[in-house]
């Protein structure tokens, strides 16, 4: 068992906790309860404790097992992590080659369907103070990649995204809010198949850096759930019809990497 508590000594809820064995692989994981515990059963040996939390240092340890299976951990107190350096004002411009456009749905209830889209371009117009950042973001409809050919062609078609009268999705996020440590929430608006509703990234800042040809380089990672019924995808009458490709929620993720415009 472990305790993990913040800076100021008190218990920390939902930080990752992971016992790595010898050859370097998890044996346990989870997270802290309300409490700030985590418990685990696991066999008799050495381990590494490893304790994780978004805005705060890292923390490793060392951890023995005894023949009675009991060891105590803690408490563990986590230290506030430095804060990741900004990137600086201006125009970024989103690097399709360093950055992913991914989304997860739900297969008729059997399982996921994992999917891609492979041309996009956008930019961030990073202001200061960074509140007053935006985002902008334009996805090619029709360049929809599940692996499955037949499937990314039925996507395409007016059942799905309709892509002949609707060629691209629009992202424009003006509304950046943070959320604490990395955390930051964007919010905007998104056009899809001809109806813009407002959507709330999740977003955390992964800092910044200098690419190989020496350019400024930054990067983050956001995600959201969108509902098809919002967009006019009507889920429940394609059903009704036979058609039963993807479900009614679908969970997109973004991996971006974007470069300083000169």
């Amino acid at each position: 068992m472990c305790e993990v508590l913040d800076p100021v000594g008190l218990p920390m809820q939902r930080a990752e906790v992971a016992l790595i064995g010898a050859d370097g692989r998890p044996v346990a994981r989870g997270t802290s309860d309300p409490y700030g515990q985590y418990q685990a059963t696991v066999p008799p040996g050495d381990y590494q404790l490893a304790v994780t939390a978004d805005g705060f240092q890292p923390h490793r340890s060392p951890v023995r097992i005894d023949e009675s299976g009991c060891a105590a951990a803690g408490p563990i107190r986590l230290d506030v992590a430095p804060p990741s350096p900004l990137p600086g004002p201006g125009r970024w411009d989103i690097d399709p080659a360093h950055t992913a456009i991914r989304f997860i749905a739900r297969h008729i209830g059997l399982g996921d369907v994992h999917g891609r889209f492979n041309a996009f371009q956008g930019a961030i117009w990073v202001g200061d103070p960074l509140a007053t950042s935006q985002l902008e973001v334009v996805i090619e409809a029709a360049s929809i990649d599940t692996g499955v050919r037949m499937r990314d062609d039925h996507l395409r078609s007016p059942d799905f995204l309709d892509v002949d009268h609707y060629p691209t999705l629009r992202f424009t996020g003006d509304r950046f809010t943070h959320r604490g440590g990395s955390r930051w929430s964007v919010a905007g608006v998104l056009d899809l198949h001809g109806v813009a509703r407002t959507v709330r990234l999740d977003a955390v800042y992964l800092g910044k850096g200098t690419g190989m040809e020496g350019e400024a380089r930054a990067a983050c990672r956001a995600g959201t759930e969108l509902h098809r019924e919002d967009f006019t995808l009507n889920w429940r009458k394609m059903l009704a019809a036979g058609i039963a490709v993807v479900g009614p929620t679908i969970r997109v993720e973004l991996d971006i990497q974007a470069v300083k415009s000169s």
